[in-house]
This record gives C-alpha cells, structure tokens and sequence, in this order.
C-alpha cells in the first residue's frame, strides 16, 4: 500500500521566525485523522530565523531525532549538553523521564530541520542525549544507515523497532528500498523530485508504504529520509 501525502495538504504555522510544516497533528495544527503513523507521532519541518529558537522547555517518554537540512542547530539541555550541528548531521534525544532543551539558531542564515517524535517501546527510561556528524557523501546514491534500536547496527541507537535512512540521489539515477510484511515506512522527499513506483513526490511531499517495496527514480537530484519500523495497531 502506497499513499501520497501532498505537503499543500499538511498543517502548517508562521509564527515569524518560525515557519513550520506539520506532517501530523501538532501545537494549532489538529486533524483526528492525522495524529499519527504506527510509532511515528511527528515530523515537523522546521525553519527558524537567525538569532531566533526555542528556549529551554520540558519533554518526557519521547525519541526526539532533529535532521539538519541546512544552516546550524544548536542544543542545550538540562543534563549539561551543549552541541552544535550542521547539514546532514543528525541529534537524538531520549526524553525519558523528563528533561529540559533548548534548540537554537545561533548562525547567520536560515535553519532549515526535521524534527522527528518516535513512541519509545515503554516509559520510564533514563533520559540520554547524543548527535553524530554523519558525511554527506555517504549518501550520495546509496542508502545511509542513521538511526536503528538497541540491536541495530546504526551509529544512533533509540528505544524502538525503527530505523532511519538518508540519501542523495542524481538525476536519472535509481534505488530501490524494500519494506517487509509486518513492517511500514514514511518517506520525506526533503529536496527535490523523485518518482516513487511511478508517483511523483515533490519537495516536502511524504509517501506511507505499507509491507511493499518501492524503486525510487529522480528526476531531478534527490534528498530523502526514510523511517522504516514495526507495523502496529
């Protein structure tokens, strides 16, 4: 099962020096229909002026994964982690059973991010916080393998059946992805315009594939993210 989800159909927010896509119910942004994808509870496209950010504020029982697009995101927390990150790096926050962040834009051009909510397989977890400055050309037309559970083999690890994917593709270029029965993934076409099984996703267009594997073409050079996890009620 494939599904296209135009991003002229997604919630958006402008506060001014926060511009914001919402790919699934969040802040004024509600649909019942849309709260959720499996474990996937959100993806929010994130473009925050110079000098600008989001203060200190408190999250509990969340994996919180922010992939840089462009520009810099710096981190502050509550466990005294500071740490600034640029384009495809990626950071991850166990938020566990409480903590304290900030994310900021302290650079002189516009930060452009993902932010990703992943349900963590049970609360309760000791809250942690890491990043890793992945090389971008380790993506260039082949997938790179970013985030993964505890039994995975990705640099990042998080509490939950689901893995992260990132990849740069050239014009004329192709790949396929393959996702199981009994497993799902979302895909952001973060730039770009790729052919996915012959549908067509722009920029800040997303797919929900559903136990069906997919053959990607770009039509242009192509930047995308792929979460693939458990299928569940």
């Amino acid at each position: 099962m494939l599904r296209k989800l135009d991003n002229k159909n997604m919630g958006r927010s402008n506060l001014g020096w926060l511009k914001s896509v919402f790919h699934f119910s969040f802040a004024e942004y509600y649909n019942p229909k849309n709260i959720n994808f499996g474990m996937l509870r959100v993806i929010n496209d994130d473009m925050i002026a110079p000098g600008t950010g989001f203060d200190l504020h408190p999250h509990q029982n969340m994996e919180i994964i922010s992939y840089v697009v462009e520009g810099e995101l710096t981190h502050g927390d509550s466990m005294g982690n500071k740490s600034t990150i640029s384009r495809g790096h990626v950071q991850y926050m166990s938020a566990g059973t409480g903590v304290f962040h900030s994310e900021q834009n302290l650079g002189d051009q516009a930060l452009r991010f993902l932010q990703i909510w992943i349900i963590p397989d049970k609360n309760g977890y000791t809250p942690n916080y890491g990043d890793y400055r992945f090389n971008w050309d380790d993506r260039h037309n082949k997938w790179l393998h970013m985030v993964s559970n505890k039994e995975g083999n990705a640099p990042i690890k998080i509490n939950q059946d689901a893995n992260i994917y990132s990849l740069e593709l050239d014009k004329g270029k192709e790949i396929s992805f393959p996702v199981a029965e009994g497993r799902q993934a979302y895909m952001v076409q973060v730039e770009g315009n790729s052919s996915v099984n012959d549908i067509e996703l722009g920029t800040r267009d997303a797919m929900e594939i559903v136990g069906e594997d997919i053959l990607i073409k770009a039509n242009e050079k192509t930047h995308a993210v792929i979460l693939e996890m458990k299928k569940i009620d």
